[in-house]
C-alpha cells in the first residue's frame, strides 16, 4: 500500500521525527521545550574532527586477540589543562546499541548543547563521540572475520573507551559522561569500576541490572530470526539474510516504539502501515547481520546490580515511563537509585511527543537537567 505523495512527504518527516534518540524532562521543561527549540541556532558540525586510535593489540574477556583494533571517533573543541597539567574539560558521549558517534551530531542535539553559551559550549568543553567496538567506523564482524570476530562484549567495550582516553587522548577523568541505553549501561560500568572517572554523570534510557525477562526475550528473538534465515549460513552469506533482518527489525520498531505518539500520528489502519513500511524499507538496506548479532549479544553478562553502592559520581539518571525495554512497573530504578546516595533518578512522564526507549537525545526536553548537574558538581 502506497501512500500519496503528500502523505509521503508528511510520512518521511514523521519518521525523522521518530528516528531520534530522545525526548525528555520533567513536565515543566517539556512545556517550555518547543520554545527553546524554536530559539535555537544552527550549530556547524563541519567543526567536529574524525579519527581513528588504534590499539596495537587487544586481549578480549575470552581470551581471543587481534591486532590492530580500531576505535573510530570524533572530537569538538579543545582540550583545556587545569594547574595540575591534567585535561579538565572532557565530555564522552556514548550511543546506543547498533548507534554511532555522528547520532549526537544532530540539530535536536548540537543546537541546544554544543553553541555559545550552551550547556556543552564547545568553546569550553572537549565533545568525544566515540563509535563502540563493532559499530560505525571501529573495527566489527562486517570487515572481513565475520563469525569468526571475538566475541565481545560491554566489558571489551568499556575497557576500549578507557585505552581510547588514557592512552590515546591523555585524559585521566572526565568533566562529563553522558550515554544513552547502552551507553548508559557503559556509564554504570565505569561508574563502579573506577568511582573517580568522572565529575558527572548523566545516563539515560537503562537499568543497572542483568539484562532478564522481556528484555532478553526480545532480544534472543530478535537474533533467531536471523540465525534461522538459511540465508545466513552461519554467518557465511552470499547476500544479506534479508528475511531474518526484516523480523529483527520489526521487533526492534515494537521495543523502541511510543504508543501514545505514534497513535496521536498515525491514527487510522492505513497510516500506521505506511509508516511501518516505510521504517523498514529505510533500516533493512543498512544492517549488517553479523553485526546485528554481536551488538545484541555483547550485553549478555551485563549486571552491575550487586556492587551498586561502589557508585559514588554525582549522576542525574533518567528514563522514560513509556519505555517497553525498561518499563517503570519493574520498580526496579527505585531500587537501584535508593542504594545510590550520588545518584538522582528521573522519570520522564508519558506524554504525546514522548519517544518510547529513545526518549534520550531531544536535548530541549532534559537540557535544564543537564544544566543543574553541571552547576553542581562544579
Amino acid at each position: 500500500m502506497k501512500p500519496s505523495p503528500l502523505r509521503a512527504a508528511q510520512l518521511s518527516a514523521a519518521r525523522m521525527s521518530h528516528l531520534i534518540f530522545s525526548v525528555t524532562a520533567l513536565i515543566a521543561s517539556a512545556i517550555a521545550a518547543p520554545g527553546l527549540a524554536q530559539d535555537a541556532q544552527p550549530f556547524d558540525t563541519s567543526q567536529a574532527v574524525e579519527a581513528d586510535f588504534v590499539m596495537d593489540e587487544f586481549t578480549f574477556g575470552t581470551g581471543e586477540r587481534l591486532e590492530d583494533v580500531r576505535l573510530h571517533y570524533r572530537t569538538l573543541g579543545t582540550p583545556h589543562r587545569g594547574p595540575d597539567g591534567e585535561i579538565d574539560n572532557a565530555v564522552m558521549i556514548l550511543h546506543g546499541t547498533g548507534g554511532t558517534g555522528a547520532q549526537f551530531l544532530r540539530p535536536r542535539f548540537t543546537d541546544l548543547l554544543f553553541g555559545e553559551g550552551q550547556p556543552l559550549d564547545t568553546s569550553r568543553y572537549f565533545i568525544i563521540l566515540p563509535d563502540n567496538i563493532g559499530h560505525g567506523g571501529s573495527t566489527k564482524p562486517s570487515d572481513g572475520l565475520r563469525m569468526n570476530f571475538p566475541a565481545y562484549d560491554y566489558d571489551d567495550m568499556v575497557e576500549a573507551q578507557r585505552r581510547l582516553l588514557r592512552e590515546g587522548l591523555g585524559i585521566e577523568k572526565l568533566r562529563l559522561a553522558f550515554g544513552t541505553s547502552m551507553g548508559c549501561m557503559h556509564i554504570f560500568m565505569w561508574a563502579e569500576r573506577d568511582p573517580d572517572f568522572a565529575d558527572a554523570a548523566m545516563p539515560m534510557a537503562c537499568l543497572p541490572a542483568e539484562i532478564a525477562g522481556r528484555n532478553r526475550m526480545w532480544r534472543m528473538a530478535a537474533m533467531d530470526m536471523i540465525k534461522t534465515d538459511p540465508a545466513w549460513q552461519g554467518g557465511n552469506y552470499e547476500t544479506q539474510p534479508v528475511h531474518g533482518i526484516r523480523g529483527a527489525t520489526y521487533l526492534g520498531i515494537i521495543a523502541g516504539s511510543a504508543p501514545v505518539y505514534l497513535q496521536k500520528e498515525y491514527p487510522t489502519r492505513e497510516e500506521a502501515e505506511a509508516y511501518l513500511e516505510e521504517r523498514i524499507e529505510a533500516a533493512v538496506p543498512n544492517i549488517d547481520a553479523n553485526d546485528y548479532l554481536y551488538y545484541f549479544n555483547s550485553s549478555r553478562n551485563y549486571n552491575p546490580w550487586p556492587d551498586l553502592e561502589k557508585i559514588e559520581a554525582p549522576m542525574t539518571w533518567m528514563n522514560s515511563a513509556d519505555d517497553f525495554i525498561n518499563p517503570p512497573g519493574l520498580r526496579m530504578a527505585e531500587a537501584a537509585a535508593a542504594r545510590m546516595p550520588t545518584v538522582r533518578y528521573i522519570l520522564i512522564p508519558e506524554d504525546e511527543t514522548t519517544q518510547g526507549h529513545s526518549t534520550h537525545t531531544w536535548a530541549k526536553f532534559w537540557q535544564d537537567e543537564l544544566v543543574d548537574l553541571l552547576q553542581r558538581t562544579e
